[in-house]
Parts: C-alpha cells; sequence; structure tokens
C-alpha cells in the first residue's frame, strides 16, 4: 500500500480517539498514549518474534524479526497481522507474555 492509502483510510479505532482538550492538547496526549502503547505491545509481541512501531500517527507498522512487515490500520487488526506475519496465532494470555509484561522475561 501507499504511503497515501494509509494516511487517507478508513475511521479512528476507539483506542486511537483523542483526549478532551485543545487542539494542541489533543495532539501532544494522543500521541503520548499512542507511543506508550506502542512500547506496551512490544513488550508482548517479543513473545511472537515481532515488534511494532508507530507508523504516521495513523497505523502501527508490526514487523518480524527476519524483516517481514505490514500496515495495520489498528489494534484489531494488528493480532491478524502477527498471526500472519509468523503463522501462529497470537495468545496475549500465553505463558511466556505473562512473564514479558511482569517484567520475569
Amino acid at each position: 500500500m501507499c504511503g497515501l492509502c494509509g494516511i487517507l483510510s478508513g475511521e479512528t479505532h476507539w483506542a486511537d480517539l483523542a483526549p478532551q482538550g485543545s487542539a494542541d492538547e489533543r495532539s501532544r496526549l494522543g500521541r503520548r498514549e499512542r507511543l506508550g502503547r506502542v512500547a506496551y505491545l512490544n513488550r508482548v509481541l517479543g513473545a511472537f518474534a515481532c515488534s511494532v512501531s508507530d507508523w504516521q500517527g495513523c497505523r502501527y507498522q508490526v514487523s518480524t524479526f527476519t524483516g517481514k512487515s505490514e500496515l495495520p490500520e489498528n489494534l484489531a487488526e494488528l493480532w491478524a497481522s502477527v498471526e500472519r506475519l509468523t503463522g501462529i496465532k497470537p495468545d496475549p494470555l500465553s505463558e511466556d507474555v505473562l512473564r514479558r509484561i511482569s517484567g520475569d522475561a
């Protein structure tokens, strides 16, 4: 997909809705929340040999450790991307993931 198509894509996912406040405050807080989500997701996705980054503030870039990548639009699509890229159905409640989240991994 070209960059322009990614930017012009559908509705905002509920998790990415901007907080209340002025336009500048919403932009700043929304960006901070998104980057916090990305950092947390990277702890989880490491269990599936994947990582995630923010792409243009409107999509996520999911990449495997071998270099395959996709640009899911929201968190729901992110899990489907992980499954397509790795060939396994990710279980965010698996023991390995729970250890990573708690800091034991």
